[in-house]
């Protein structure tokens, strides 16, 4: 027989859960049979049946215990926690404002912070858990336009590390870092289907990965089957970036 994940009577939170990678992440864990909390500022009324939503500015560090504290409430515990909530246009890094800099950093990496420390606290209290921070490659190599997300991200690796060695053995920290993936915002970044193709071409996997893609590793991480990693960053991201003196080489 296969190896199977089952987390059938767990509970998981997915922040940014409603839409893009997080809803596919979202959708994985209820594949493997968790039961899904997801929170976002906003509310939406398409949630499949069993999910519960709640509502947070989780770049506010109250508001972000809150909803955590609202999850375990709802469903009596919390067995894993997936730090999603992210994002950023894009913006020229010589001109970018203070406010937006200071916006893109709290979402992308002060809010997984607080939502961590939050859930941790129930998770020591009861039967432990995992927590698994999405990254992406912006915080492994220049990000042109999103200078602040990058170092937002590269700050989560390093919390991920921290946080992954001072809160075992009961509850283990992972990342993974994401590549390019396909989502309803992909053509803010990359453009019209013509451009999504010739993007898909600089990727050795050949395509962007789809949400689910970042979901499976995400439920891995989340699973007994991960039980000795913690600390750990796991890229998923096609297999990366071709080098471009290949291709000037080639001519």
């Amino acid at each position: 027989m296969g190896v199977t994940i089952d987390l059938t009577g767990q509970v998981v939170l997915i922040t940014g859960g409603t839409r893009g990678v997080g809803r596919g992440i979202a959708q994985r864990f209820a594949d493997a049979g968790a039961t899904v909390a997801v929170v976002a500022r906003t509310a939406v009324d398409d949630l499949p049946k069993g999910w519960s939503m709640h509502t947070a500015d989780l770049r506010d560090g109250d508001m972000a215990s809150a909803a955590v504290d609202e999850v375990v409430a709802t469903h009596g515990r919390i067995d894993a926690l997936v730090n999603n909530a992210g994002g950023s246009p894009p913006a020229d890094t010589a001109s970018a404002s203070p406010r937006f800099t200071e916006r893109i950093v709290a979402l992308n990496l002060l809010s997984a912070m607080y939502c961590a420390q939050r859930a941790n606290h129930h998770m020591q209290a009861g039967d432990g858990g995992a927590i698994v921070n999405v990254a992406s490659v912006a915080g492994l190599r220049p990000a042109p336009t999103v200078a602040a997300y990058g170092a937002a991200k590269a700050g989560l690796l390093s919390f991920t590390a921290t946080a992954g060695q001072e809160w075992l053995p009961k509850v283990r920290v992972n990342a993974v870092t994401c590549g390019m993936v396909l989502t309803e915002q992909a053509a803010l970044h990359y453009g019209d289907e013509a451009a999504l193709a010739r993007v898909a071409d600089t990727i050795p996997m050949g395509r962007l990965a789809a949400p689910e893609d970042i979901g499976d590793v995400c439920v891995w991480l989340a699973s007994p089957q991960s039980s000795y990693v913690s600390g750990a960053n796991v890229v998923a991201h096609g297999g990366g970036d071709r080098p471009p003196f290949l291709d000037a080489a080639s001519g």
